[in-house]
């Protein structure tokens, strides 16, 4: 056997065509990934572009690995990709104080995702243009926060030595902020003589909560503040 005859064996250019599709999704995972690291996010470079390879290779396999076998179903592996990216993508998520973190990061997983199914399946300008989107669309709205800026809830922990005077001036100063109380939790050290306050708030949208630690650090009857 003569090397074009194990070259039409093989098919080699055919899947070569194929292999093309895995690089060009890693390459395309690999920019969205770029954009997610440059925010300094959970999910960077390498774990875009591992997902979108993986999930174009899953779609060939599942489009043309198995046209040996008579009456295959294509979609079979394919419909498995979104379900196993999806909780992938649950791993990104925290919530910590009541406050929801990685929920851009791990739809922009479970997107990639898809994105390298369109090129494995052959779907090159509906892939290339749908990561140009996905691109477009997080560095446009970050840069853009007041399209999608919303109202956030959180906790602040406050511990005073004068809890009725401190309660006072919180209430104030949240009603002047337009800070929504939502809970509290009051816990009294007696041998201490001071008082622990957690405060579950619903802050304005782009309110900067720094700056309201920094302004009740301040205060000399507030010993510890955190949030």
């Amino acid at each position: 056997m003569n090397i074009v005859e194990i070259i039409n064996h093989y098919n080699f250019f055919y899947q070569g065509e194929l292999m093309l599709r895995i690089v060009l999704a890693a390459c395309i995972g690999y920019l969205i990934g770029y954009e997610r690291k440059n925010r300094e996010k959970s999910a960077g470079m390498r774990t875009h572009a591992i997902v979108c390879l993986g999930a174009a290779l899953m779609m060939v396999i599942s489009k043309y690995g198995f046209k040996d076998i008579a009456d295959y179903d294509a979609s079979r592996v394919a419909a498995q990709i979104v379900s196993g990216v999806g909780f992938l993508g649950a791993g990104m998520i925290f919530v910590r104080n009541n406050a929801v973190s990685g929920l851009t990061t791990a739809a922009g997983i479970w997107t990639t995702a898809g994105v390298g199914m369109a090129i494995g399946a052959g779907a090159y300008f509906i892939g290339i243009c749908s990561g140009i989107l996905v691109l477009f669309t997080q560095i446009l709205l970050h840069k853009t926060s007041f399209l999608t800026a919303e109202p956030y809830r959180s906790y602040l922990k406050v511990t005073t030595s004068d809890y009725n005077k401190i309660i006072i001036e919180l209430r104030e100063q949240f009603k002047k902020d337009k800070i929504r109380e939502v809970g509290v939790k009051v816990t009294k050290n007696k041998e201490k003589e001071e008082t622990k306050i957690e405060l579950d708030l619903f802050f304005p949208a782009k309110y900067e909560k720094s700056g309201l630690i920094y302004r009740l650090a301040e205060n000399k009857d507030i010993l510890v503040v955190s949030g």
